[in-house]
């Protein structure tokens, strides 16, 4: 009996991918920490938001291969809910932000019980439903001040930091987010996580092995909907309130292209999406009034008003030229390139 044992350069490349990987990361960090220098410390907080928001959304499409259009209602549901709790309640921050990640996954209990009985397009159309419905409540509700939304969230303190300092809150929500992250990362590369990459490649050979499809796929769209909900969460206390917006259904498009446009499936992806989006909605219209400023042409001024199609550009372009994604076409070139080099072995 013979034991096949890897090719040397299969464990060079597969030990190379993983301190690349790691490199990428310490580079990220680094960046992250250093970018309060540059850029207003409560636009990076909003940014990180965001962020987590897509990695959670990447949790449940990317990974598990379910097309959720509900996760703006796990998202603004746990912005009320932390926004309610620590204006209403006084309760302290620490605590408002759990109680809004909880609120989120328990939506996304109530919602995934519900929706997890269909696949494909069913699915997608119930989650959206249901998402809507949530949405027509928070419209109607005093809890959520209707057209008002709750304003004047307050930051409070969070083992004795004072996070009415931007630069404060700012590496408190980093911490989070790194936090975060690392959890779903842990996820994904867990038992579990390999459990849902058979359910997303083959359900039907899964279920012969004698895996509960479904039994997975809700525990994926609840922990999902927690990060969103955390996301949220931490979003009303950075900025200080929770609108009708944050639960709105084009949230949830906003975070499905964010995901879209970086890669799905990959754990970088969202990240990269959600820097595209959220720094074309939050800066299109000063790079507009900086290329006319330079080229003489007025149109230029008028991008401020036009970033939807601005996104909807990058969108058709990524769908037609980049198709997985900014990440996955360049983690396909960099393969190329490796295998272009002569081995020093």
């Amino acid at each position: 009996m013979t034991v096949q044992l890897p090719s040397m350069s299969a464990g060079v490349a597969a030990v190379t991918q993983v301190a690349n990987s790691t490199v990428g990361l310490l580079i990220m960090l680094a960046l992250a920490i250093c970018a309060p220098l540059f850029l207003y410390p409560v636009f990076l907080a909003m940014l990180l938001c965001f962020m987590l928001f897509a990695c959670g959304f990447n949790l449940v499409f990317g990974f598990a291969n379910m097309l959720s259009f509900g996760h703006a209602a796990f998202f603004g549901w746990a912005a009320y809910t932390a926004g309610y709790v620590l204006t209403s309640l006084g309760w302290p921050t620490a605590l408002g932000v759990i109680a809004g990640a909880l609120a989120g996954g328990a939506i996304g209990l109530v919602i995934g019980l519900i929706s997890i009985r269909r696949e494909g397009i069913y699915f997608a159309m119930i989650t959206l439903a249901l998402a809507q419905m949530m949405y027509f409540i928070a419209d109607q509700s005093q809890f959520t001040g209707g057209e008002n939304g709750l304003q004047g969230i307050p930051r409070g303190e969070l083992l004795g930091l004072d996070l009415s300092n931007d630069l404060v809150l700012y590496y408190v929500v980093l911490a989070v987010f790194v936090a975060a992250y690392a959890a779903i990362a842990r996820i994904v590369r867990s038992p579990f996580g390999q459990i849902l990459n058979a359910i997303k490649e083959n359900e039907p050979r899964a279920l012969s092995l004698g895996y509960e499809a479904k039994h997975f796929k809700l525990l994926a769209f609840t922990l999902s909907a927690m990060f969103a909900g955390l996301a949220g969460a931490m979003k009303s206390v950075v900025l200080g309130f929770a609108t009708l917006t944050d639960v709105h259904w084009a949230t949830s498009g906003v975070v499905l292209l964010m995901t879209l446009i970086g890669g799905k499936g990959t754990l970088i992806g969202p990240i990269v999406g959600a820097i595209i989006m959220v720094t074309i909605d939050n800066y299109i219209g000063s790079a507009g009034h900086l290329l006319a400023g330079i080229t003489g042409l007025d149109v230029f001024n008028q991008l401020g008003r036009s970033a939807t199609i601005v996104t909807g550009v990058i969108f058709i372009f990524c769908v037609l030229a980049l198709r997985g994604g900014i990440v996955m076409n360049i983690q396909a070139v960099l393969n190329r390139v490796s295998k272009k080099r002569p081995s020093t072995l």
